[in-house]
């Protein structure tokens, strides 16, 4: 019998190493699987590199694990905001790297991950500093710049339900980059705020089929 849950948070994540490379879903807050980036701190797991649409708020979630010095490296496409402040600092001290990436070519780097794709040419970014060091075609009269696929070893991603198949639906907008992060890493970890019986979840509202998931976990109550 299939069953990908969890019984804890802790154990979901129990078996990140360091230096892994994490996708977290979430646009800002929103989507953001909070509870799972908690059981991640306190796992300990150090060195990692982040992928996420910016580099976090205030001081819960991805900027607790920023403040905690247990990131090496992140991409992102929006790493600046007034309750950035951890990575910031951190960013100006040296302590923290940053590859910067504009927000759709983030969202189509993972995307080719997941879907095989070996890269693809786009308009963004060509002509600017983003563009160094990479290949450059003019097409059709227009500059272009190739993006590499953007795979990792876990992606931490935040759903309203799921079932013991990892079959996933969201709530709203904070569904983001959850389902295209499922499908580039090797190990997609799913923090539900219910888990529903098989068959429970209509066909057509399902985002994510199981098949790129491979944990489902209950937040806390």
């Amino acid at each position: 019998m299939i069953d990908k849950t969890c019984d804890t948070l802790e154990r979901a994540v129990a078996d990140i190493p360091d230096g892994a490379t994490i996708m977290i879903g979430g646009f800002g807050n929103a989507g953001m699987p909070s509870a799972l980036i908690d059981a991640l701190l306190a796992q300990g797991a150090r060195e990692l590199t982040i992928v996420n649409n910016n580099a976090g708020n205030g001081e819960t979630g991805l900027a607790a694990l920023i403040k905690a010095k247990r990131v090496r490296k992140i991409v992102c496409s929006f790493p600046r905001q007034a309750d950035s402040h951890h990575f910031d600092a951190l960013y100006r001290a040296g302590g923290i790297e940053l590859e910067l990436t504009p927000q759709g070519n983030l969202a189509e780097r993972i995307r080719a991950a997941g879907a095989g794709i070996g890269g693809f040419f786009t308009p963004t970014g060509y002509g600017t500093l983003l563009a160094e060091g990479k290949e450059t075609r003019i097409i059709d009269g227009r500059g272009y710049v190739f993006e590499t696929p953007l795979a990792a070893d876990f992606a931490l991603v935040k759903a309203l339900k799921g079932d013991r198949w990892g079959n996933l639906v969201y709530r709203k907008t904070a569904r983001n980059f959850g389902p295209i992060m499922a499908t580039a890493a090797r190990v997609a970890i799913a923090q539900v705020a219910q888990i529903v019986e098989l068959g429970a979840l209509d066909p057509e509202t399902i985002v994510t089929p199981g098949i790129f998931v491979q944990r489902v976990v209950k937040e806390a109550a």
